[in-house]
């Protein structure tokens, strides 16, 4: 059963590669989704997909070079909607 979550970056997240690197670690992982900059400087991505998909690309992330860069990652869950057909980012 797919799940969503939400996620919210901050730190020095933009201007760093964030959001290509969030679309090719989701892309390798089948999720389906959206990465966007955000005006105050964070990053906000949705994606959906399998509970362990989500939570390997949640870990990829840190371990990946942009993890020295994030102060702060809000998650929030919910229902997959369906709604995406692949991931890509958002302007």
């Amino acid at each position: 059963m797919n799940q969503r979550i939400t996620v919210r970056y901050e730190g020095r997240v933009q201007g760093v590669g964030f959001r290509y690197t969030a679309v090719s670690l989701a892309q390798n992982l089948d999720l389906t989704g959206w990465v966007k900059n955000e005006f105050d400087g964070s990053v906000s991505l949705v994606t959906e997909g399998a509970e362990d998909q989500l939570m390997e690309l949640l870990s990829a992330i840190r371990r990946s070079n942009l993890g020295k860069y994030i102060t702060n990652e809000l998650v929030r869950r919910s229902a997959a909607t369906g709604e995406f057909t692949g991931f890509g980012v958002r302007h």
